[in-house]
């Protein structure tokens, strides 16, 4: 069973309608599967509180749902709500769906044991909002995990309607860690892709894991 709270959107309704055209465009948008680095980096963990940072169709909700996670999962797409619905309902397992920005989302502070964001697109504040944001959920002894493509921070505005001076990066994160935090990765890897689904040309991974320790 899931528990859904995507009626109300909270945030940019521009950001909303956005990614909402996008998914719409396609049937499905992503793989189907999991991301490698979540897959590769909470191997160790023991599940607890998760949050999913704009989780698409809901493929790492429903993986780690079934992984013994506690899953909340937020989007701004209310079409790929629906769809991470639906495939939640197919593997039966119970995840809370979110349909808001991560800067206006009200979650409770320092209550998830993992904070994951596999290649979001938070954009970036003068107030470093959405980093601030990020860092606040995450618990004490807890993990955020921020994954995003290689790269992608250095492209030229002009390339296509993409400019990487709208969004936030890994380093940007980094840059705000305090000594209540220990970085425990930090580095850039070959990606392990799941076959098809947008994005699967990127070759290489910025994989940021950070423990808040207090």
């Amino acid at each position: 069973m899931t528990e859904n709270r995507y009626d109300a959107y909270v945030g940019d309704p521009a950001v909303r309608a956005e990614w909402d055209n996008r998914y719409a465009e396609r049937q499905q948008l992503w793989s189907g599967r999991p991301n490698g680095a979540l897959v590769a980096e909470t191997a160790g963990l023991t599940p607890g509180r998760v949050l999913d940072v704009g989780c698409g169709e809901g493929a790492d909700a429903v993986w780690l749902a079934r992984g013994g996670w506690d899953v909340t999962a937020l989007e701004v797409s209310g079409v790929a709500l629906e769809r991470a619905a639906g495939h939640a309902r197919d593997a039966g397992v119970a995840v809370r769906w979110i349909h808001a920005a991560l800067t206006e989302a009200a979650l409770p502070s320092a209550s998830f044991d993992l904070v994951s964001a596999q290649y979001p697109a938070l954009l970036r504040t003068p107030d470093a909002a959405a980093e601030r944001a990020l860092l606040a959920a995450v618990a004490p002894g807890g993990v955020l995990l921020l994954v995003h493509h290689a790269g992608m921070d250095t492209q030229h505005s002009h390339d296509s309607d993409f400019d990487p001076a709208d969004y936030v990066w890994p380093s940007m994160v980094a840059a705000l860690l305090d000594d209540d935090w220990q970085v425990e990765v930090d580095e850039q890897r070959p990606r392990v892709s799941p076959d098809g689904g947008a994005g699967a040309h990127h070759t290489d991974d910025i994989v940021l894991r950070a423990r808040r320790l207090r």
